[in-house]
């Protein structure tokens, strides 16, 4: 049996990984899906003080409270941020690290710092900072979802704290001990935001890249291909 620990992207909670947890489950393996201070149920908890921190704390709280070890760490869009910043501070709980569709920072570097000024495709709205505290989520549009899935975004996604996008992520060198590195890569519409770590990532040894045919909401769009995916971290 192997542990998953599931972290959700920007401005969501854990409700996207309802399909993918049920079925890792249902495979005998054990899943959390935190969801971050601020957003999805814990959205009461919203306040200025939120950070890319917090959200770090957050899940080093999990690791931490539930004994976790030997951990598959996955982490999607944005989580990307967040799992780096664990799998830097807790190396030796981590087997695996996967970023699905993620950022993959750097030390010193912000989600902001990595996102493309100008928008991948004319139909992707880029992402911006509000003069309040609080940034949008992107519209729906943005995805190229269904208009079921549409309606499920407007209702659950909320702002989110624009200092979890500013704030750089200081790293200590611990995340380089973890050798089990992948990235899965959701490619439609190509190009996307997420293109240029794919085209980074592809040709390094250390590093497993796998490519969806999907849109950035893979949890929805193709969660038995994503379960797979992940089951092949086990060993």
């Amino acid at each position: 049996m192997a542990t998953f620990l599931l972290v959700h992207g920007a401005w969501a909670g854990s409700l996207l990984w309802r399909r993918v947890a049920r079925a890792l489950r249902q495979a005998g393996h054990e899943v959390y899906t935190p969801t971050l201070t601020g957003l999805g149920e814990r959205k009461h908890l919203l306040n200025r003080h939120i950070d890319l921190d917090t959200h770090v704390q957050d899940v080093l709280g999990v690791i931490d409270y539930e004994d976790l070890t030997d951990l598959i760490l996955v982490g999607h869009s944005y989580g990307g941020m967040v799992v780096t910043g664990v799998a830097d501070a807790v190396p030796e709980a981590i087997a695996s690290l996967v970023y699905l569709d993620a950022f993959v920072p750097e030390d010193g570097q912000s989600m902001f710092s990595l996102v493309p000024t100008e928008a991948p495709r004319p139909d992707r709205p880029p992402i911006a900072a509000a003069p309040d505290y609080l940034t949008p989520p992107l519209p729906p549009s943005a995805f190229g979802v269904t208009p079921e899935v549409a309606a499920m975004m407007e209702r659950k996604v909320s702002p989110q704290p624009t200092a979890c996008f500013t704030q750089g992520l200081t790293l200590t060198g611990g995340i380089g001990r973890i050798n089990r590195k992948t990235y899965i890569y959701c490619n439609v519409p190509a190009p996307t935001t997420f293109t240029p770590f794919y085209e980074k990532l592809k040709h390094r040894p250390d590093w497993t890249v796998h490519t969806l045919p999907c849109t950035h909401l893979v949890q929805i769009d193709m969660p038995n291909e994503l379960t797979q995916l992940l089951l092949e971290e086990v060993r």
